[in-house]
């Protein structure tokens, strides 16, 4: 059963810093895509940031010059670096990774204080 946790949520004032994590119960290089997502109440789930095959990186508009995600393989992990945080970047943060199977993490509040 493969398993994604995530972790690194908090509360932080406008114009801070989080670096969530997702930590992978297998090799995280054993998957060929990996992304960010985050939901707010009422919301669809939006997507944040993605590594696809090829390791080709995507972000939102949103958020590009902001986040930065990364794949550390020694750590099974996949990291989202988030700076310069605003308001309305607050939302639970999910990971999600595919390989043959679609798997989710739990989720981890980020909360933005202005």
């Amino acid at each position: 059963q493969v398993q994604l946790v995530e972790s690194g949520g908090d509360l932080v004032q406008a114009g801070g810093s989080l670096r969530l994590s997702c930590a992978a119960s297998v090799k995280i290089s054993s998957f060929d895509f990996l992304g960010w997502y985050r939901q707010t109440p009422g919301k669809e789930r939006e997507w944040v940031a993605q590594i696809a095959p090829g390791g080709i990186i995507t972000y939102t508009n949103s958020v590009k010059g902001r986040f930065t995600i990364s794949r550390d393989n020694a750590k099974n992990a996949v990291n989202l670096q988030m700076d310069n945080l605003k308001p309305e970047d607050t939302a639970v943060y999910y990971c999600r990774a595919i390989s043959r199977a679609d798997y989710w993490g739990q989720g981890t509040q980020v909360t933005v204080s202005s």
